[in-house]
């Protein structure tokens, strides 16, 4: 969509925050940090980019339309953090989008947001509920095909190469590639103090035989 000529798109305002809370409760929250976290890591070294709840604008010259996503995950772009996301300027549309549907966002998650991202064509679309309550399977995915959306039978996410499942309030990620579950920043952290702890048990046994370890 084109910009009148009357107001060049500089002189345009895209709001980068609307006020509103990031999510309806801890567990929501929760739920998008961590998988903001994963897919960041899941896709570090490529050209791809990972955003949360910020301002996705579809139609260059008209700042109120716009969607904010839980997570979006768009390919062909240059990695790193935005303060929005404008389409006509990135040139590339989401791939996945994921919503964290709740009380409040259930019938705009199901209905208004659906139809929207198919329009623009966002390849898939991802619900979670994390508290269960709201949708007729807690991780429900869908697959663009055509101009409308279907239900991905096996919870497999082609655009990103891997296999989703509920792990409690958190979707858990694993790759089909491999076959090794992602793991979330909290288990990372804990990995990386239980490798410390495994190297230093090493030099450890080493300093016993009269070997100096090398740091």
């Amino acid at each position: 969509m084109q910009v009148t000529e009357n107001q060049p798109d500089a002189a345009i305002v895209y709001p980068v925050s609307d006020g509103e809370p990031v999510a309806e409760t801890y567990d929501h929250l929760y739920a998008i940090l961590v998988t903001l976290e994963v897919l960041r890591q899941h896709l570090d070294g490529q050209q791809a980019t990972v955003l949360a709840n910020q301002f996705l604008y579809y139609a260059q010259g008209l700042p109120k339309l716009r969607v904010a996503p839980d997570v979006m995950v768009i390919f062909g772009v240059e990695p790193g953090g935005r303060d929005s996301y404008k389409v006509w300027e990135e040139g590339e549309v989401p791939r996945v989008v994921f919503e964290m549907t709740s009380k409040g966002t259930q019938q705009e998650d199901q209905i208004f947001k659906r139809r929207l991202y198919a329009q623009i064509g966002v390849e898939e679309y991802w619900l979670f509920d994390p508290k269960g309550e709201w949708l007729e399977s807690p991780l429900m995915g869908y697959r663009l095909v055509g101009d409308d959306y279907v239900l991905i039978a096996d919870s497999c996410s082609q655009a990103l190469g891997l296999q989703l499942q509920v792990e409690g309030t958190l979707i858990g990620f694993t790759s089909l590639a491999t076959g090794e579950r992602l793991l979330a920043p909290a288990e990372l952290s804990h990995e990386l103090v239980q490798e410390q702890q495994r190297a230093e048990r090493l030099r450890e046994q080493l300093r016993a035989l009269g070997v100096d370890p090398v740091e």
